[in-house]
């Protein structure tokens, strides 16, 4: 793979992932959008993803597409934003502020995603648009319990996939918009040809739910070749936001230009460290936790890698 803007810049010495480059105090950082719903018990959703965007150096925007109710175990209720205002939202940031990229994650309903599927067109975000488009196409509870009617899962696979630069679904989601259950490798590449065959630009087909193997295979695809990208799984329970935060941190990446499999390369490595600093929150699943990037000294004071 081909070095991007920034990768030589790294934390080699913590074994964290390569830094992105950041802007002098003062001065503007580059720009990035959640176009999701929000978290209440903070993580997961917009929540988690403003965390990865702020803890990379970038000024997050976002665009509610819902307001749930949950906590660490589970949703217990969630209210739609009307899709116009969803919409207005995209619109409002993008003409005034700019982005360079944007991603998705719960989308709720299939008005939403139609006037996320035309918002995106007008304002030059997708896979033929200034902005990449990262779509984390969020239709199954980690129970792999279906979180969206069958019509909006319709509207998924054939207004947004054709838009998006890259999707990053997880198994129980591939299993919904394909039909395909991903059990080893052989599987895992049927999948990724069939969410590429749905239009996007690139199709990552994660292998987090993978729960026996011992690594966490995710499976890069561009209509020709595949990329593999490998860590070994981390032994906890405390997972929550973790596709979201791969997402936000593709995105990141994004925007500062890399290619797209460097991105993915990128995401994975923070993914993983957000994984292995990961903390128990109330009496269910706690979250992926960025905040390994704020540490403290031995004297105290607090130092950010």
């Amino acid at each position: 793979m081909t070095d991007s803007p920034g990768s030589e810049a790294g934390s080699a010495d913590t074994g964290g992932p390569p830094l992105l480059p950041t802007a002098a105090p003062g001065s503007t950082p580059v720009r990035v959008m959640t176009i999701a719903g929000s978290d209440s018990g903070g993580g997961a959703g917009i929540q988690a993803d403003l965390r990865t965007f702020a803890l990379l150096g970038l000024h997050g925007c976002v665009a509610v597409t819902a307001v749930t109710v949950q906590n660490s175990l589970g949703v217990s209720g969630f209210h739609e934003i009307p899709p116009e205002v969803v919409a207005a939202q995209i619109y409002s940031v993008v003409s005034d502020i700019g982005v360079g990229a944007a991603k998705t994650g719960m989308l709720a309903s299939e008005p939403i995603i139609e006037a996320v599927t035309h918002a995106c067109v007008d304002a030059g975000i997708g896979r033929d648009g200034a902005a990449p488009l990262i779509l984390d196409p969020v239709c199954a509870s980690m129970h792999g319990d279906q979180l969206l009617a069958t019509e909006a899962l319709d509207a998924l696979r054939n207004k947004l996939f054709p838009l998006a630069t890259i999707v990053t679904p997880n198994l129980d989601e591939v299993r919904l918009i394909t039909g395909i259950e991903v059990v080893d490798e052989s599987t895992q590449r049927d999948a990724a040809r069939a969410l590429h065959g749905l239009g996007p630009q690139w199709a990552l087909v994660k292998g987090g739910h993978l729960r026996g193997s011992a690594q966490s295979p995710d499976l890069l695809f561009d209509g020709a070749s595949f990329a593999e990208f490998t860590h070994p799984r981390v032994d906890t329970g405390h997972d929550h936001g973790a596709g979201d935060t791969l997402a936000a941190a593709i995105a990141s990446a994004l925007a500062h230009r890399y290619s797209v499999p460097d991105a993915v390369a990128f995401a994975k490595t923070w993914v993983t460290r957000g994984l292995q600093a990961a903390y128990p929150l109330g009496a269910g699943h706690g979250p992926v936790n960025p905040l390994w990037r704020v540490h403290r000294t031995a004297d105290d004071g607090v130092a950010v890698r």
